[in-house]
C-alpha cells in the first residue's frame, strides 16, 4: 500500500507533463498553420503581376504605421514565430524521447508497421522542414543571393517581384521548393489530426472522420496553394 501510494503523485505528474507537451505542440502548431495559410495568400499575390505583388511586398513593411516602425509588423511576427518555433520543436523533442523511454522494442516495430507515411516521416520531415526554412530565409530575406545570372541584379534588389521571378525561373529551384511543399503537406497532415486528437475533437467515428478530412483538406490546399507561384513564374518564364 505504502508503495502504490509513493508512485501514485509521481505517475499523475508525469501524465500532466505529457498532455502539457502535447498541448503546446498543438497550439504552436496551430501558430504556425494560421502563418502558413496567411503566407500562401500573399505568395498568390504573384499572379497579379509585378505592381501587385511589389504593393503587397511594402505594405507588410509599413502596415500600422505610424505607430508601428518601418517593418514593425513583420517583426511582431517574427519573435511570435520563433517563441512557437523554439515550443514545437522543444515539445516534439521532449515527447519523442519519453516515447522512445517509454515504449519496448517490439511495440515500436509493429506501430511502424501500422502507422501512416506521413506520421512515420513527421520527425524526419521536420528536421527537412527547419533546414528548408533556413534556406528559404537566406533566400528571400536574408542575403537573397542572385541564382540567376542572367537576371538584372539591380531590378532583382528593387522588386521582390522580380527576384521572386528570376528565382523561380530555374528549375532546380522549383524542385527545391516542391519537394519542400510535399514535406509540409505530410507534416500538416499529420500534425493537424495529432492537435485535433489533442484537443479532444476526435472523441467518436463521425469526429475522427471529420478530423481526418480537415487534415487532407487543409494540407492539400497549402501544398496547392504555395506550388502555384513557382510553377506559373516557371512556365511563364520558358
Amino acid at each position: 500500500m505504502a508503495s502504490s501510494t509513493t508512485h501514485a503523485p509521481a505517475q499523475r505528474g508525469v501524465t500532466r507533463s505529457t498532455i502539457g507537451l502535447k498541448i503546446m505542440m498543438a497550439v504552436s502548431g496551430i501558430v504556425f498553420v494560421l502563418y502558413v495559410l496567411l503566407h500562401m495568400y500573399g505568395n498568390l499575390k504573384v499572379l497579379a503581376g509585378q505592381q501587385a505583388f511589389d504593393e503587397y511586398a511594402h505594405h507588410l513593411r509599413t502596415f500600422g504605421e505610424p505607430m508601428l516602425p518601418y517593418g514593425g509588423l513583420l517583426w511582431l511576427v517574427r519573435v511570435v514565430l520563433i517563441v512557437a518555433l523554439v515550443a514545437h520543436a522543444y515539445s516534439a523533442f521532449a515527447l519523442w524521447k519519453r516515447a522512445s523511454a517509454a515504449r519496448p522494442q517490439r511495440y515500436a516495430v509493429r506501430k511502424a508497421v501500422s502507422s501512416s507515411l506521413a506520421s512515420r516521416t513527421m520527425r524526419w520531415g521536420g528536421v527537412a522542414l527547419l533546414l528548408f526554412v533556413v534556406f528559404h530565409l537566406i533566400h528571400f530575406t536574408l542575403v537573397k543571393p542572385n541564382f540567376n545570372s542572367s537576371a538584372d541584379a539591380a531590378a532583382i534588389k528593387d522588386s521582390p517581384f522580380v527576384m521572386v521571378s528570376a528565382s523561380f525561373s530555374l528549375l532546380w529551384v522549383v524542385a527545391i521548393y516542391t519537394l519542400a511543399m510535399i514535406a509540409l503537406g505530410m507534416h500538416l497532415f499529420h500534425g493537424v489530426w495529432s492537435a485535433q486528437q489533442t484537443l479532444g475533437l476526435t472523441s467518436s467515428v463521425a469526429a475522427r472522420a471529420r478530423a481526418k478530412t480537415i487534415a487532407a483538406v487543409l494540407a492539400a490546399l497549402v501544398v496547392v496553394g504555395f506550388l502555384i507561384p513557382p510553377f506559373y513564374l516557371y512556365f511563364t518564364n520558358l
